[in-house]
């Protein structure tokens, strides 16, 4: 038996407006949609697929994401090529997303692959990433994966 990660469940304080940047920002297609009041969730995923949720918002928070709690630490999102990282970047920029790097930074020193750092409208830690193109891409922290510290 081996276990496989099925979707990633965030919550957040406003799904109006994580819908908004998760669809038309990152390109996710909702496959269903919770409207009661109480109730409120969006299932996320590729709707040209197998229909399964990739992410899931729920509106369940109070606050802004905190990186001091216990639970993710980010959620990182893999695309074919720096090109196409480099695009949501600019797609990103255009929607207002601060970023924690100057454009594509490597993994670690040497380190093929590489990817943009920013958050989402709750303050959730996301990653866009290439496994390849990032070669001489700068190295924010030469001790330390990138990933894990922004």
């Amino acid at each position: 038996m081996t276990l496989r990660t099925g979707h990633t469940g965030l919550n957040v304080t406003d799904l109006d407006r994580s819908l908004a940047f998760y669809r038309d920002v990152l390109g996710f297609g909702v496959i269903a949609e919770g409207k009661e009041e109480e109730r409120r969730y969006a299932f996320l995923g590729s709707l040209a697929g197998d229909g399964r949720p990739v992410l899931t918002l729920w509106q369940q928070a109070q606050g802004s994401y905190d990186k001091a709690r216990a639970g993710l630490h980010h959620l990182a999102l893999e695309v074919d090529s720096v090109d196409q990282v480099r695009e949501y970047e600019t797609a990103l920029r255009d929607y207002g997303v601060d970023f924690a790097y100057e454009g594509v930074v490597a993994h670690r020193e040497g380190s093929a692959s590489g990817g943009i750092f920013f958050h989402d409208p709750d303050g959730t830690r996301l990653e866009i990433y290439a496994p390849s193109g990032a070669e001489g891409a700068p190295v924010p922290s030469d001790t330390a994966p990138t990933c894990g510290f922004f």
